[in-house]
């Protein structure tokens, strides 16, 4: 029987230096702000949390002042408690507006099902044609934004396969998500077969920016119902976000985990071994090298290797990651507001108040994820039913986008370890993110469809 691995500790001396890195590098690209590039029948967004990301990245790989691996690996740490901050301060999103669930109606709430449907049985079979390994879970689970990272880093570990497999599909959706689906609403919106309500359903994919743009190509083609249009794809985004952290924790995400292992069958026992290392410490399987031809075995020794010399995870105590975090996160906020706001600090305290106590819960239970209890808790908090929901709401109505910059810095500033990882992915994110987007839309506004028609 083997035993889990206890991930070691660092402390300040490898946390601080990452830290005033990403401190450097998270102002100056949320300073520099958005870029706005106009492709003719759109406009691509490359928010700063995209910059963030990249120059961490190139500051991990480059050259001239190697950045250590023990410093990449205390990025990484940092990463896990991150993608619990925000989801913290997406929670308080959902308290004010629970009553959207009565008023929904039954097409809302069925449409989910598409979007869940659409990326595991269309994009899932197409990334093990890719032999995009392991990845493909966290690549094709859910088109989901910000939670999936929470998702995937608790279940896998934030060096997993899996995590690398949700990065590179954020990062396709950041590029190339809102321009996609403008192009895919437009065709399908001028075949004028479909509700434009059940559209604007579809609209709702759980990210603001391609719901925006999406919904944008609708109204396009009906006009006269233009109020009816934003409004519902308004809303439909908002029930995808709000259930789809417990669709995808408690579905989604073990769903496509047994579909990739039912359609591999086994073939991918070495990488989910060397995967394991980071997650529940398997060993590999050496023999699996005989069964497939020299040059697969090759290629798979050499990814066994390039996985065991990053995968070993380390931890960062809370007592020193909350701290660095909320310097992180208070400075991007700051100029995302556009100076100093004690709203913006009250705001900090109240999230880390709710990120510490859901970890802590989450420990006591061990059967609970923290991201359950961080997203159930600060709902309830943020409700109209609990006393002082309103004021704690006004506190954390901090910008979003600012909490992402954060996380995604850190997140670059530890990929330089995984490069050859990364590589095994490449393209192949391209075609499965283009089939994901479009099969989570399609499949959402059939099931709408029909579902507007029964419950009318």
């Amino acid at each position: 029987m083997s035993s889990k691995t206890i991930a070691p500790t660092v402390g300040t001396k490898e946390t601080l230096p990452i830290a005033l890195l990403a401190l450097v590098i998270a102002l100056v690209m949320q300073f520099a702000g958005a870029l706005n590039i106009n492709v003719g029948i759109g406009s691509i967004v490359v928010f700063p949390m995209v910059w963030g990301l990249i120059a961490g990245l190139l500051v991990s790989v480059q050259k001239f002042k190697p950045l250590g691996v023990d410093l990449q690996k205390a990025a990484s740490a940092l990463v896990s408690i991150a993608v619990f901050l925000l989801v913290a301060r997406l929670a308080f999103n959902i308290g004010p507006n629970l009553m959207l669930f009565v008023h929904a109606g039954p097409a809302l709430l069925l449409q989910e099902i598409g979007h869940l449907l659409g990326t595991v049985v269309t994009a899932l079979p197409l990334a093990v044609l890719l032999r995009m390994g392991t990845a493909t879970i966290g690549a094709t689970f859910s088109i989901d934004r910000e939670p999936s990272f929470a998702m995937v880093s608790e279940k896998y570990g934030p060096d997993s396969h899996q995590y690398r497999g949700v990065l590179s599909m954020y990062v396709f959706g950041t590029l190339f998500g809102a321009v996609f689906i403008t192009l895919l609403t437009s065709l399908v919106a001028n075949w004028k077969i479909f509700d434009p309500l059940a559209l604007a359903m579809g609209a709702g994919v759980g990210s603001g920016s391609m719901m925006a743009a999406s919904a944008g190509s609708i109204v396009a083609a009906y006009p006269e119902q233009k109020d009816a249009i934003l409004a519902m794809a308004s809303v439909s985004n908002l029930i995808t976000t709000m259930i789809g952290v417990y669709v995808g924790i408690w579905v989604a995400l073990p769903l496509a985990d047994k579909f990739y292992h039912f359609l591999t069958r086994g073939k991918d026992k070495q990488e989910t071994a060397a995967t394991g290392a980071t997650a529940q410490s398997h060993r590999v399987d050496e023999s699996s090298a005989e069964a497939i031809s020299d040059a697969e075995a090759s290629e798979n020794r050499k990814l066994v290797t390039a996985i065991q010399e990053s995968a070993a995870t380390v931890t960062v105590p809370l007592s020193i990651a909350i701290p660095i975090l909320t310097v992180l996160g208070m400075g991007t906020a700051f100029i995302a507001a556009k100076g100093f706001s004690w709203t913006i600090v009250v705001g900090y305290l109240v999230l880390m108040a709710l990120v510490l106590a859901g970890i802590g819960l989450a420990r006591l239970t061990r059967r609970v994820a923290a991201v359950v209890w961080i997203t159930t808790i600060g709902a309830y908090v943020s409700s109209p039913w609990f006393v002082g929901g309103k004021w704690l709401t006004e506190q954390t109505s901090i910008d979003v986008l600012s909490i992402a910059t954060v996380m995604l810095t850190l997140a670059g500033l530890s990929l330089g370890k995984d490069i050859p990882l990364l590589r095994n992915i490449g393209w192949k994110i391209i075609p499965v993110g283009l089939v994901a987007v479009t099969a989570s839309f399609l499949f959402a506004v059939i099931i709408a469809e029909f579902s507007l028609g029964f419950w009318d």
